[in-house]
């Protein structure tokens, strides 16, 4: 097998592997992304729901706190910078009705404690803002917006490629080791290899956690065990009569079932959280009753049949659905003595917003 040496690999070519290889590129490594798919994006980059994040929702002092609003400033001013198809639409957050009232003040805080600027609208200011919407009190985030991912994708991929970087599709990583004088990286697929590297970041999405553990030299005690959470979307077909996105009170494990907006104006609702086994991105039709009785709670005009399955999204947890938060982790040297080696774990929602926030923060802990 060939044996070829590289400055730097990064694994996985969603947006955060992308977002990372084109930072170390601008920092003047040869780059190279090693993606299993014959795409980039083809995993979690692509299942969400393209949403632009202001922070409310994180601890203060959290590197999603901290990421998501470096990330979020980053991504407006990239946007405007490149062609990638954006809108800052803002957002409701809204309690449906009183037992909500004090999760809304929990996240009304979190966001004061993050320096996130809210418009706060009690229940009859809130019924002329949003005439079709039934709800109790509610938060207006101005700096939330929507995003085009794979825009996105496609403009990181091209300024990567333009430093000298490569993305290789069809490149999965099946075994990966370190010693004191570097990495080793075995690569199967269409052209199988060796790569021998100074630096690697292991940011390959759900499978991450994995190949962390199975890294030789890397004491596999150092690293989390992986959960899943599927999150399924619904589209509403037709019109619709709302121009900003919805969301209710947070639930445990990810955000409830919100209403958000395509570039185009189509309305979908989603996710849910149901936790699985293993990732799987199956959608079953019969989620649509469960999905119209809690969209019906704030929006009684809800037409059910207008529902349709649309996609599933994979969350990569930390821990299982009693635990709490769990924050971001960036692993380095600090967490697992190996230098010139992150990987990036439990990246999951703010992910995206975060993601040219996140590459700093790798280039400078591998500096």
């Amino acid at each position: 097998m060939e044996t070829l040496e590289i400055d730097t690999v990064v694994i996985g070519a969603g947006v955060v592997g992308l977002a990372v290889a084109r930072e170390l590129a601008r920092a003047g490594q040869q780059v190279i992304v090693l993606e299993g798919a014959g795409h980039f994006g083809e995993g979690i980059s692509s299942r969400n729901s393209e949403v632009i994040h202001a922070g409310l929702y994180y601890p203060q002092g959290s590197l999603k706190a901290r990421l998501c609003i470096e990330g979020r400033e980053l991504l407006y001013d990239y946007c405007q910078r490149f062609p990638v198809g954006h809108r800052q639409t803002g957002k409701w957050l809204i309690a449906s009705d009183h037992s909500q009232l004090e999760r809304l003040d929990q996240v009304h805080r979190a966001a004061q404690a993050n320096g996130v600027g809210l418009q706060v609208a009690e229940q009859d200011q809130l019924a002329r803002q949003l005439p079709h919407v039934t709800a109790a009190a509610g938060l207006f985030s101005p700096r939330t917006g929507i995003i085009s991912s794979h825009d996105l994708m496609v403009s990181l991929l091209g300024e990567l490629e333009a430093e000298g970087g490569q993305l290789v599709c069809h490149a999965p990583v099946e075994s990966a080791a370190s010693d004191g004088q570097g990495h080793w990286l075995t690569v199967g697929g269409a052209a199988p290899c060796e790569l021998r590297c100074r630096r690697v970041v292991n940011a390959s999405g759900l499978a991450a956690i994995d190949l962390a553990r199975s890294w030789q030299g890397q004491d596999p005690s150092t690293c989390p065990q992986a959960w899943y959470a599927r999150g399924v979307y619904f589209a509403y077909s037709g019109k619709h009569p709302f121009d900003t996105l919805i969301y209710p009170v947070p639930e445990p494990g990810g955000l409830g079932v919100h209403l958000t907006l395509d570039l185009a104006g189509q309305a979908r609702f989603g996710p849910d959280v149901e936790w699985i086994p293993e990732p799987d991105y199956t959608v079953d039709p019969e989620r649509r009753s469960a999905f119209a009785k809690s969209i019906r709670r704030w929006w009684p005009g809800l037409d059910p049949d207008r529902l349709q399955p649309a996609y599933a999204g994979v969350r990569p947890k930390l821990a299982g659905p009693d635990a709490g938060f769990m924050d971001f982790r960036i692993d380095d040297e600090r967490h697992h003595g190996i230098a010139g080696l992150v990987h990036l774990l439990g990246i999951e929602s703010p992910g995206l917003t975060a993601s040219l926030a996140i590459a700093r923060e790798v280039r400078e802990r591998l500096a």
